[in-house]
């Protein structure tokens, strides 16, 4: 029976009483199983395991283990007080001699007073007190009925303790004059001996002890801690010749990788300070994800980012959106074709062990440490395989097998960064968790593996990737895939003549409107350039602009067209973020392309921005990231098919004095009330859909009177010649000369349709609707003269929708319309007038249920769950169905709807 996980929680508090005062092995050990077992719902013990079951060993004796399931748990219990490291010791012995295929994960050895619990497919090990066993109950949902389907832990809260403390330790060494590389480097080999003494690179403690039997003061650790770092960069030979180095020093070992060559200043300490490393070293820094700390370790060195520590760095999650599809789901799928087969797994080991990867925007190594860590995880189930064969099983005496089988190693990585810092966190963090999975294994496996000296390193370049050749870091015919978090610079953030605008320039070449590209399209142009006459493969993930609106055909064409590569896999906007509080979040897309066509492509599609991903296979995914032909849709001065034309609204350009609040509005009424006719309604996408209210002074048209008997509008038009004279735009100089109107008048002076430029990314349908000739719209919506229910309904259905969600661009996540993009291109259907009488009926049926709501706005009634409750969601659903009935299309969907559009775009295009 499988339990809830609240019965189960009631069920440990029972347990844990009454076992609070057990002794005895031999006298309650069965007992204790049955009840430790019925705990997580397991109705009888002996119907899915065994009480002493027998182990033949090698030396022809039998072992016996208290209890054993197959494929589940190991059980081994001793008296209270017993050593519970010698009986880990003796059950994983035991483990080792079952056939592989039965070898439970979690191993159990208990005292009654004490469990430890150790998982065998991680090397985590895990100690409690049996009366705390409620707060552990779900590291045994294997045994619970529950499936131990892959989960990504938030693993925040240690990370930013660990943070926090080196933060401690910065600060105190910075406030002594210590700082700038030195204090980097000086961290960065401090946290190297704290994961060294927690994680046994170093003898059990050595660490904390040696910096305890430092004087109280500090006065002599400075010298003590460049005495240790001057022998862990000692090599055997060498030591051996250093006769009077003490004990204490000597039972550190050699660890080279050179993180420990360079002489570094002595870095004065005190008793405070003293205290603040004795409290790093009390922490477990076993616990740590080094591709989680490394990226919160470099916000230690800046206090605005600290304030958000847990904020800036990559889940793990979304890492593995990029390398699952990249390459992992295809070697894992691989792997369960050869496994069987020894010739054929060995063959595979070969292949996983000589790939390599580059990241040449590595930063703190996320990408590059989780692809290690899930390479050395299938690695770690290819050795499980050759560990079930009796030739590697019984390996002879004296020999390890681990030393030739452990194949994968981080020489396989490479990185390219621009900062020097987060260069040393990525090459730290990869031996970090080189160290971990060698751990995992050796226990699993129960030969004891670890690769020190460090002889193999990361290749992590202090470089600019957009200044250097790529191929200088690592020779193409070596590479094997290319990935990784490029930075992000909007094209409209980067000022004419930066650094970061010039690069783009020379990466593209002064091609048309290559000022609209972002810079991170930089690293999408130099991958492809690199990639040439090779079966390299890349994935990317950057916002999501560059697959929406005016930078498609500039970036999509040189990559398409003239570098000549196909996307293999896509995931459509999501919002990419991670576990932490006051997290930061952008909206991203992932892109993966080579040289390489292939018959069927992954494409992931996002219900919405925060959703779970729908993956589907098509035949090709084009540059808006959807299934369909390759297609531009390119910026039109004019509507391709014979409708009205859209314009922008009116703008004033004025300071600030012709817009008036409310309260403006009745104060200047108050004093001058013949204004009345010149003070007009003001509209723009905020007043539009908020409901909110704004006014502004419209004085195009107006007599000349009206101006001279006033005060006020004398005074205002005044202000705005002098603000329009000061502005270091010259066409706003040029409209000093008519001060008392706006700068840009585009009111028809009748009825007209409204368009907000920017809404919300939440709703299904961008808010549009009808205003009268009194209003004057602002240039933050367009506006359609004289247009038509027939018109409002086709710009309002989903299909007009659908067309602006794939091809317009982005304000953040926010929908942003433009005419050129959106309305000029889109392909409207040739309806004849029985099917626009029903679109116009359907259309009127949006415009009353709304009237039917005079207390809410339009943000209220197109929040999306609000919508299905006022109605609008069926009047909206019946003019779709009445606009796709138009088309004379049979669509299954919102993507063919739009490949359709694509391809009546393209007709237009060719036609003009």
């Amino acid at each position: 029976m499988i339990l809830t996980w609240e019965q189960i929680q009631a069920n440990a508090i029972a347990f844990s009483k009454r076992w609070q005062n057990a002794k005895r092995e031999e006298a309650l050990a069965q007992t204790f199983e049955k009840e430790f077992l019925a705990v997580f719902g397991v109705e009888d013990v002996l119907a899915v395991g065994e009480y002493e079951y027998k182990v033949p060993l090698d030396d022809g004796h039998n072992g016996y283990i208290d209890y054993y399931w197959p494929k589940k748990i190991a059980i081994e219990f001793k008296t209270r007080g017993k050593d519970l490291n010698k009986a880990y010791s003796q059950l994983k012995d035991y483990v080792l001699h079952l056939p592989g295929a039965d070898m439970p994960n979690l191993l159990m050895v208990c005292d009654f007073e004490t469990i430890v619990l150790h998982h065998r497919n991680t090397g985590e090990q895990i100690q409690f007190e049996t009366k705390d066993l409620r707060k552990y109950i779900k590291q045994f949902a294997n045994i619970a009925g529950y499936e131990t389907t892959r989960t990504y832990e938030n693993q925040v809260e240690v990370n930013v303790k660990a943070a926090e403390k080196m933060a401690k330790l910065h600060d105190a060494l910075k406030a002594h004059g210590y700082e700038g590389h030195v204090l980097e480097v000086y961290l960065v080999r401090l946290l190297f001996c704290l994961f060294a003494d927690d994680t046994g690179i170093f003898p059990k403690d050595s660490f904390v002890n040696y910096i305890e039997n430092s004087k109280e003061d500090g006065s002599d650790l400075s010298m003590r801690l460049a005495q240790l770092f001057e022998v862990l960069n000692l090599s055997d030979e060498l030591r051996k010749k250093r006769t009077l180095l003490s004990p204490e020093l000597l039972q550190f070992r050699y660890i080279n990788g050179h993180l420990f060559a360079d002489p570094l200043p002595f870095a004065d300490f005190n008793d405070k300070m003293r205290l603040t490393l004795a409290d790093c070293c009390k922490f477990d820094w076993n616990k740590i994800s080094p591709a989680i700390f490394g990226a919160m370790f470099q916000g230690v060195m800046d206090k605005d980012q600290r304030r958000e520590l847990g904020a800036h760095y990559t889940s793990e999650e979304n890492i593995l959106k990029l390398i699952n599809p990249l390459f992992l789901d295809e070697l894992w799928e691989e792997f369960e074709r050869v496994k069987t087969t020894p010739a054929l797994l060995d063959r595979f080991h070969d292949k996983i062990a000589n790939l390599k990867f580059l990241d040449p925007a590595c930063g703190c190594g996320n990408f590059l440490i989780i692809t290690y860590r899930e390479l050395r995880r299938l690695e770690f189930e290819i050795l499980k395989m050759k560990f079930s064969q009796l030739a590697f099983a019984q390996a002879t005496i004296g020999e390890n097998p681990l030393e030739n089988e452990i194949r994968v190693n981080v020489e396989q990585f490479y990185g390219i960064e621009y900062e020097d810092f987060p260069c040393q966190i990525a090459q730290v963090g990869m031996w970090l968790m080189d160290h971990q999975m060698n751990n995992a294994v050796a226990d699993y496996l129960g030969f004891p593996f670890v690769r020190l000296p460090l002889r193999q390193s990361a290749t992590i370049v202090n470089e600019n990737a957009l200044q250097i050749a790529w191929e200088d870091v690592v020779p193409k015919p070596e590479l094997s895939y290319i990935l990784g978090n490029p930075p992000f610079v909007g094209a409209h953030m980067m000022a004419q003549g930066s650094p970061q605008k010039r690069e783009v320039e020379e990466t593209f070449g002064y091609i048309k409107d290559v000022q609209d590209l972002d810079y991170v399209t930089c690293w999408y142009k130099k991958a492809a350039q690199y990639i040439q006459d090779t079966g390299i493969e890349v994935g990317f993930v950057s916002t999501n602009s560059i697959c929406q609106g005016a930078q498609v055909p500039i970036l999509w064409n040189v990559l398409l067209n003239d570098l000549h590569i196909y996307i293999k896999f896509a995931h459509q906007t999501f919002k990419w973020s991670n576990e932490a509080k006051g997290k930061a979040a952008v909206f991203c897309v992932i892109v993966g392309f080579s040289l390489h066509n292939r018959e069927k492509k992954k494409l992931y599609s996002y219900e919405t921005v925060s959703a779970e991903p729908t993956e589907s296979v098509v035949a090709n995914i084009n540059p808006y990231l959807l299934s369909g032909n390759d297609c531009f849709v390119t910026a039109q001065k004019k509507p391709l098919c014979d409708v009205p034309e859209m314009k922008f609204g009116s703008q004033p350009r004025d300071g600030g004095f012709f817009v008036l609040s409310p309260e403006e509005r009745a104060e200047i009424l108050a004093q001058e009330p013949a204004l009345a006719k010149v003070i007009k309604a003001y509209i723009g996408a905020d007043e539009f859909i908020k409901g909110k209210e704004r006014y502004c002074i419209w004085l195009h048209n107006e007599p000349f009177e009206i101006i001279k008997n006033s005060k006020i509008l004398k005074e205002r038009i005044a202000a705005v010649e002098k603000f329009r004279l000061k502005s270091t735009a010259k066409t706003t100089n040029a409209y000093a000369k008519v001060p008392a109107i706006f700068a840009q008048i585009a009111h028809p002076y009748s009825d007209y349709l409204i368009v907000p430029s920017v809404s919300s990314e939440r709703r299904r349908y961008i808010p549009i609707g009808f205003m009268d000739a009194n209003t004057i719209a602002s240039n933050a919506v367009q506006i359609v003269p004289n247009a038509t229910l027939y018109q409002f309904g086709i710009l309002t259905s989903n299909v007009h929708m659908a067309w602006m969600r794939t091809v317009a661009g982005r304000l953040k996540s926010d929908y942003r319309y433009s005419k050129e993009l959106v309305y000029n291109t889109f392909p409207w259907p040739d309806a004849d007038e029985k099917q626009k009488a029903v679109i116009e009926a359907a259309a009127q049926a949006v415009l009353d249920e709304r009237a039917k709501h005079p207390g809410a706005n339009l943000r209220d009634l197109y929040e999306p769950t609000l919508m299905k409750v006022s109605g609008l969601q069926a009047v909206h659903t019946k003019l779709d169905r009445t606009v796709w009935s138009a088309y004379g299309a049979k669509w299954n969907s919102e993507a063919e709807c739009v490949a359709d559009l694509m391809e009546r775009y393209q007709k237009l295009v060719s036609n003009k």
